[in-house]
């Protein structure tokens, strides 16, 4: 390529992928900055955002429904890691290399067709003080009026619907594994425990790298289940930072308040996606 050329394909290839970083541009980082200015101001949606520093961070330090939020957060984050991830790698191992293992995972798969607003819709009369479980169990317990019973209770459902399409991600990678390494492992003698632990589980590490960091970010941003079964109450004792996102800003009209936990929000998000990744870097 002659040195005349080179420059004229340098200013085609821009002029190719120019409209895809403006519309990227346009739809994800032009709306942070106008948050990240919000956040910055008390603004009801009414009268001209009024520039008041970093006023609405000094007031998120003494929200007390905040720190309950960050609290359900993080049972939202400890048990995404543990069952829907936990049980999907679990279901996804048994159901390895067995004849009709596909049609066991089957059943797993068929909650996750439901959106997150009509899995609570579903599971809200059958967790209310009168539903199904207490009458199936025998108990008398408020699955969604007591802290923390009512997060551990919709982050159970959150299971029941994510369970499934861990699953397949995860047997998709058990699919994708080599023969050669499985097979000379077992001539060695290793196998049940051992062989996963050594050989089957190393081989998944990039697929868990994936699997988790998309659970990670879904747990951190939970909301249409919670909004749905609770509202974040009773007396918001079960928000989310989502939902506390959502409420300050929509329904209390404290736009700039709410716009400054939606900072917040995505900077704890972002940070907790680069330590996990730089972790397994």
């Amino acid at each position: 390529m002659t040195g005349r050329a080179a420059p004229l394909l340098g200013r085609f290839r821009a002029g190719y992928v120019a409209p895809s970083v403006l519309l990227v541009a346009g739809l994800l980082y032009a709306p942070f900055v106008w948050t990240a200015y919000l956040s910055l101001t008390r603004y009801d949606g009414l009268i001209p955002p009024e520039w008041v520093g970093f006023e609405n961070f000094v007031k998120l330090l003494d929200d007390s429904a905040l720190l309950t939020a960050i609290r359900n957060t993080l049972i939202w984050v400890a048990g995404t890691m543990v069952l829907p991830v936990g049980l999907g790698l679990l279901v996804a191992v048994l159901s390895y290399d067995i004849r009709g293992g596909a049609w066991f995972r089957v059943p797993f798969m068929l909650p996750y067709a439901l959106s997150g607003a009509g899995l609570g819709l579903v599971w809200s009369p059958i967790l209310s003080h009168d539903g199904i479980a207490n009458k199936l169990l025998g108990v008398d317990t408020a699955f969604l009026q007591e802290a923390p019973h009512n997060t551990i209770a919709m982050l159970l459902v959150w299971t029941w619907q994510q369970l499934g399409v861990n699953t397949l991600l995860f047997a998709v990678g058990l699919q994708s594994i080599p023969k050669e390494p499985i097979e000379a492992a077992r001539l060695d003698g290793a196998s049940g425990w051992r062989l996963f632990r050594h050989v089957i589980w190393p081989l998944m590490a990039p697929l868990t790298a994936v699997v988790v960091g998309l659970a990670l970010v879904a747990s951190l941003k939970s909301f249409d289940i919670v909004w749905v079964m609770t509202q974040g109450g009773p007396g918001r004792n079960s928000e989310t930072l989502a939902v506390t996102m959502y409420r300050d800003t929509f329904v209390a009209s404290e736009y700039g308040y709410g716009s400054a936990v939606a900072v917040m929000l995505t900077v704890v998000t972002g940070l907790a996606s680069y330590l996990y990744l730089r972790g397994r870097k």
